[in-house]
């Protein structure tokens, strides 16, 4: 908000409407350690926003200085041109703490479903083991979504910072002809753009950010349930890096919990609803919000916290991530081999029609659920299945490597657009 009058007073110089000294004297005094916070927050609540005790103090220290220019501070603006102005800088900010920790969480996923490309792990549908997969295709699907939230970041960014210049009502009519001048020259001393009109009341700007980081939560915490589901001790397939306190039980010295996963499954629990506030905020009275407008300035700080904070535990925990292959391999094998059931009735129904195929493959699933055999050995006694695949072909149709589909293939797609994006 500080920089926006300083910059305020800078513009006005440019354009002819201050004296150069006053915007000197106005700008030298625009430093936070200059502003008493506590009386700010005080007044504060009597005013309705901060803006009004924030230009009091600052005309003070002003005053102090150079009587003459104290009455220049804040000239032609309102109170929301500094509240939005000051939001919009503070975005700009959180936009590339979030970008960096996004671009390393890419990287290391990245990372990941290049070296588990091929390693075979059990695809889950409904909370039910259902067909072979890989590790690296699972990844790489957690990093398909981070590239869209990427792209969508950049676009974002560019469509939604502006500056908010208007005065009382937008119009910009107490700087008497020169207040588009005045903004131009404002955008350029604050790198931000420069909008066709004032939007003090037209709040899809803040809302489409609001909803922007509620998407990315909800990817992040889509992957952190996958974690902490795969971290759980009948399955054991990846688990969150080990360190001392860690994830630790204050009565189980035994316990190993997926702390960071914790964390990022409360942010995404949390922001859904905060997100919902800043859509509900969005019908504003004429040309300045009552409540609704308000009602913004803390829940839009806190989803951005909420997102920044699930981002980085996932994007520090990422390349440390523990991956168990053998139990991967056991977990595959739970099943005694119905997980291959889909694999050996499309190589059935090549022969016999997938109908046909299919009604053998379930009466023998059925048959090796209740008597506790492999489907393997089911199907040996089979006469149909004898007759159209041999010793040899069965046998391979129970390896995992062989059902893969276009894991690989799909897998480099994703890679390479997480690669070009960084071109």
């Amino acid at each position: 908000m500080l920089d926006f009058e300083a910059a305020l007073a800078k513009a006005e110089a440019k354009c002819g409407i201050v004296p150069i000294a006053a915007a000197d004297a106005i700008s030298s005094k625009c430093r936070a350690e200059f502003i008493d916070l506590p009386a700010l927050a005080s007044a504060t609540a009597q005013a309705l926003n901060p803006s009004i005790p924030l230009v009091k103090q600052l005309t003070a220290l002003v005053k102090q200085a150079d009587p003459d220019a104290a009455r220049f501070v804040h000239w032609g603006a309102t109170s929301q041109d500094v509240n939005d102005t000051g939001l919009m800088l503070q975005m700009r900010q959180a936009f590339d703490i979030l970008e960096k920790d996004l671009d390393s969480l890419r990287e290391s996923f990245a990372t990941l479903a290049q070296k588990y490309r091929t390693t075979p792990i059990a695809g889950r549908t409904l909370m039910q083991q259902a067909m072979p997969t890989t590790l690296g295709f699972k990844i790489a699907g957690w990093l398909d979504a981070l590239n869209r939230h990427r792209e969508r970041l950049a676009q974002v960014r560019q469509r939604v910072l502006a500056l908010q210049f208007g005065g009382a009502v937008g119009t910009l009519a107490a700087l008497r002809g020169k207040g588009l001048s005045v903004g131009e020259v404002l955008a350029q001393e604050l790198s931000l753009p420069l909008p066709d009109v004032p939007w003090h009341t037209q709040r899809d700007r803040v809302a489409e950010v609001a909803t922007s980081l509620g998407l990315l939560t909800g990817s992040l915490g889509k992957v952190a349930r996958d974690i902490a589901l795969h971290m759980q001790t009948e399955i054991s397939e990846i688990s969150e890096p080990a360190a001392e306190g860690r994830g630790g039980s204050s009565t189980m010295p035994h316990k190993r919990n997926p702390v960071s996963a914790g964390v990022i499954l409360a942010a995404a629990t949390r922001v859904p609803g905060l997100v919902s506030t800043m859509l509900n905020a969005m019908p504003q009275e004429d040309e300045r919000g009552l409540g609704s407008w308000h009602a913004e300035w803390e829940t839009l700080p806190e989803i951005f916290r909420l997102t920044a904070s699930a981002l980085h535990q996932l994007a520090t925990i990422a390349p440390d991530l523990h991956i168990h292959e053998a139990s991967m391999r056991r977990n595959l094998d739970l099943t005694h081999g119905l997980i291959f059931a889909e694999a050996i009735t499309m190589a059935l129904a090549a022969q016999i029609g997938k109908s046909a195929a299919h009604s053998i493959l379930e009466e023998a699933s059925q048959q090796a659920l209740k008597s506790g055999q492999h489907l393997r050995d089911v199907l040996a006694t089979n006469a149909t299945v004898k007759a159209q695949l041999t010793t040899v072909q069965l046998d391979e149709l129970f390896d995992p490597k062989n059902y893969l589909g276009s894991a690989e293939e799909l897998i480099d797609r994703v890679i390479a657009t997480t690669r070009n994006s960084r071109q």
